[in-house]
């Protein structure tokens, strides 16, 4: 099997298994996009997804405007729709949470992580197929969960059950995609995603890719809001990811 069928494979797997857990308050609602949205999903991955990669870049879980909009991993809506050329229909979740409506690409609002790390590949890329060549983009977990509030919960604040659940999904996943993009370099966006990809696949060194970090470009990040684009570059260079 070639690549792209066998991610799309282990994606619809993923989602098998996180279908049967069940989530408690304060969490209210949980979004899966790669399941109301997986026509974008699966257009990224027939698109930019077909041959070994370099550079893997994993990230957290999706943002309320990014990727639960389009389901593309940090997915700004300009972004997937100008730069990456994918704009397709975008179902709803089962249980839509009534202050964080999905309107896929019509959605007004900015999802700053994703303008921040889109922008910067596409600044120093001349076009998203060069990018796509030698990287890729993807979400340890792909589920949004929703307070009451409509605040979000990332998945190391849930209580340990339901986040050992997760993590044993989503490890299983992480190792099924770094098995067949084979990268030479996983990149942690932030801490949370260093620490998964180095629980899944091992301490650096102790296999064929090697594991690294750079700053996440959330504005909650005082430091991010202080040149993201030139810290994260400069991160790349030290690691010897980018020259």
């Amino acid at each position: 099997m070639s690549i792209t069928p066998a991610l799309i494979e282990i994606t619809r797997e993923l989602n098998a298994s996180l279908s049967k857990l069940t989530f408690h308050p304060p969490v209210t609602h949980v979004y899966n996009p790669l399941i109301y949205g997986r026509k974008g999903h699966e257009a990224y991955l027939n698109r930019y997804a077909s041959t070994h990669k370099k550079v893997v870049f994993l990230g957290m879980n999706p943002g309320p405007f990014g990727m639960a909009q389009t389901a593309v991993p940090f997915g700004e809506i300009a972004a997937v729709r100008d730069w990456m050329g994918i704009e397709t229909d975008i179902g709803v979740p089962e249980k839509e949470h009534p202050k964080r409506p999905i309107t896929g690409f019509a959605c007004p609002r900015s999802e700053v992580s994703g303008r921040r790390l889109w922008g910067l590949f596409s600044e120093r890329f001349e076009s998203a197929d060069s990018f796509f060549g030698e990287h890729f983009v993807a979400n340890y977990c792909p589920l949004v969960f929703m307070e009451e509030t409509g605040r979000n919960r990332t998945p190391d604040k849930l209580p340990r059950a339901e986040r050992d659940a997760v993590y044993e999904a989503c490890d299983h996943y992480l190792r099924e995609l770094v098995g067949l993009l084979r990268p030479t370099w996983l990149i942690g966006v932030g801490d949370f995603a260093l620490t998964r990809a180095t629980k899944a696949i091992g301490e650096e060194g102790a296999s064929a890719t090697k594991i690294g970090r750079i700053l996440h470009p959330s504005p909650a990040s005082p430091l991010a809001n202080r040149g993201w684009g030139e810290q994260a570059t400069k991160q790349l260079k030290e690691l010897g990811v980018w020259s």
